[in-house]
C-alpha cells in the first residue's frame, strides 16, 4: 500500500519539476501520514521553488483520494548540507568542493572533489607533510557515504 502512494506521489512531483533543474533525492512517509520530500537541483534549491512545489503538491493530494478526510501533512524542503550525496548529479554540482567519504570497510577520506563519472570518483586528497596533493580515485562501490564538508 505505502510502496502505491510513494510511487503516485512521485509522479505527481516529477511532473511539477520537469524541465527544472530540479530532482528528487529523497521522499519519505511517516506512519502517521508526514510526507517528507527532500529535492536537489543542479544549480541549487530556491525557498520560492520549494514553496511553490510544496502548495501545488498539497493541493494535488487534497483533491486526490489518496489520504481519506484530508489525514496527511507534507514538508517540502532542499536535501541538507549535512545530508550525504546519493546521486551523480549531487557528485557533478559539488565538484570543486571538500569532501569527506567513508568507505564500506570504514576508512575516511577527505579531500577536493575532482571528477565524477558513472562508476567512480576522483578526489585530491592531502598525502605526506609537505602539503603534498595526491589524486585519488574511487569506485562508487567502495563508498558507504560521501558528505560535503563545509568551511567557515
Amino acid at each position: 500500500m505505502e510502496n502505491s502512494i510513494i510511487g503516485q506521489i512521485t509522479e505527481r512531483l516529477e511532473a511539477l519539476i520537469e524541465g527544472s533543474s530540479l530532482f528528487l533525492v529523497d521522499l519519505k512517509i511517516k506512519p502517521t501520514n508526514n510526507i517528507k520530500i527532500y529535492l536537489d537541483g543542479d544549480t541549487g534549491v530556491t525557498i520560492d521553488a520549494v514553496s511553490k512545489i510544496n502548495r501545488s503538491l498539497y493541493k494535488q493530494l487534497e483533491e486526490s483520494s489518496l489520504f481519506p478526510d484530508g489525514d496527511f501533512s507534507l514538508e517540502v524542503s532542499s536535501a541538507g548540507v549535512d545530508e550525504p550525496l546519493k546521486f551523480l548529479r549531487q557528485y557533478t554540482k559539488n565538484l570543486g568542493r571538500k569532501v569527506e567519504i567513508t568507505l564500506n570497510d570504514g576508512t575516511l577520506k577527505e579531500g577536493v572533489l575532482k571528477l565524477a563519472t558513472e562508476t567512480e570518483v576522483t578526489i585530491d586528497e592531502p598525502a605526506g607533510k609537505k602539503k603534498e596533493i595526491k589524486e585519488t580515485v574511487i569506485p562508487f562501490d567502495h563508498i558507504k557515504k560521501t558528505v560535503v564538508q563545509i568551511s567557515f
